[in-house]
């Protein structure tokens, strides 16, 4: 037995994790989630584990370089200055001026893993946000909140505002013909800090979210069966 809640608001995608990503009017789901999402990463080769990557925590300029895919899948990088750069050498040699940590580059495209594999995500595949907890957030930090800031994949909009969607970890849910097990809560870190467009940081927000949501906002999925999902399915809980 299913009951719909909602809707898919948004779509995001970011091909090479801690750049700016796109959003979709649709997109094809993975066992490891959204096709093409968080494919490359940059990494320190003297650590091990998710510690490795080399994020906008350490180079907070990295936001302002868009990822994307074109019509022949091939990755385009927008630069902050307005270029258009590829993953090659050159993006490294530019991204290594930010920081004294030695950059290397991952492309998991030339590493096909085995799924479940998570790709560069942080902790499961798929990454849901809702609106009402935006504009909760908002209320609480007394500010506008660009939803962009916690790089959510799908954000929902909710028929009943009243809804915790902590209610649905251990549940699954149903998007189009999508089917994702919610698996915990997504504990923040100082990333939501930084203003996906000016690039600014404000410490703030992440001590309200500590205070008022005990650091969590949003919650991590996995894929239980692929798919595809546009903007405007309707998402169903299955009891």
């Amino acid at each position: 037995m299913t009951a719909s809640f909602g809707a898919i608001e948004d779509i995001y995608r970011y091909p090479v994790k801690s750049f700016a990503g796109e959003r979709l009017n649709d997109c094809a789901v993975e066992r490891y989630g959204l096709h093409g999402d968080r494919l490359y990463a940059f990494y320190d080769e003297t650590k091990e584990g998710w510690s490795r990557y080399v994020t906008a925590r350490k180079i907070p300029g990295m936001l302002g370089y868009q990822a994307s895919w074109n019509a022949t899948n091939e990755l385009i990088v927008k630069t902050p200055d307005g270029r258009q750069a590829s993953w090659d050498e050159a993006l490294l040699h530019e991204l290594q001026a930010h920081t004294s940590i030695n950059l290397s580059m991952l492309d998991y495209r030339s590493l096909p893993p085995e799924p479940p594999a998570l790709m560069a995500v942080d902790a499961a595949s798929i990454l849901l946000i809702t609106t009402h907890t935006v504009r909760k957030l908002e209320k609480l930090w007394g500010k506008p909140v660009d939803a962009q800031r916690f790089r959510a994949n799908l954000v929902l909009r909710l028929d009943d505002e009243r809804i915790d969607e902590s209610i649905w970890i251990g549940k699954r849910l149903r998007i189009g013909d999508v089917e994702l097990q919610v698996d915990e809560p997504c504990e923040r870190c100082a990333m939501i800090t930084i203003d996906p467009e000016t690039i600014e940081r404000d410490a703030s927000l992440l001590k309200t979210v500590h205070k008022e949501m005990d650091l969590k906002f949003g919650v991590y999925a996995s894929v239980v069966k692929p798919g595809h999902i546009q903007s405007g399915d309707r998402v169903y809980l299955q009891h």
